[in-house]
């Protein structure tokens, strides 16, 4: 039985969340709003200040289903209430990230500098000058992203330059040593 699926997700105050056809829900909340068409075969509904995702049989893919669907539906509650944000590093001599308007400038060792624009839902901010925070209320979009910014620049594991992430651990390599 999925234990994720079947726990109920509350709906906090101030948020509204609608069930169309075709499972289409639609959730407002203070941050803004959110909507996704979920798998059809999932029965949502909403019973006061819950909702409850219930299936229709115990197929294996009705399983992985139940528990995806749930925490879809959370993952919309949560980011119109909270948001979501990723926070990166930049870590090397001279790298650096500034920010002006909507485009992001990463310096990062190329010939050229590497301009990104913040694309529409999605908000970055730059702490210093190596600090890169990714907000935004689709947790979705807010992950490809901050993983995009990353791909610029992967951390390497010799001297550790890089975009990383910030809860990220860098598995360090020794360089070769000469001969004797």
């Amino acid at each position: 039985m999925s234990r994720i699926g079947r726990m109920p997700i509350a709906i906090p105050a101030g948020v509204t969340v609608e069930v169309a056809e075709n499972n289409k829900v639609t959730v407002k909340g203070p941050k803004g709003t959110l909507e996704r068409v979920l798998p059809a075969e999932m029965e949502i509904k909403i019973e006061g200040e819950q909702i409850v995702v219930a299936r229709p049989n115990d197929l294996k893919k009705m399983k992985s289903f139940h528990g995806l669907t749930r925490t879809l539906i959370h993952n919309m509650i949560v980011g119109v209430t909270d948001g979501y944000e990723k926070k990166l590093e930049v870590n090397g001599v001279g790298y650096r990230a500034a920010k002006s308007g909507k485009k992001l400038t990463l310096n990062l060792g190329y010939s050229h500098p590497v301009e990104m624009t913040d694309p529409e839902g999605i908000e970055t901010v730059v702490e210093g000058q190596n600090v890169i925070i990714v907000k935004g209320i689709d947790k979705e979009k807010v992950g490809q992203f901050a993983a995009e910014i990353r791909d610029k620049r992967r951390p390497e594991p010799y001297k550790g330059k890089g975009i990383k992430y910030a809860d990220e651990t860098i598995r360090r390599k020794v360089g070769k040593t000469g001969k004797k």
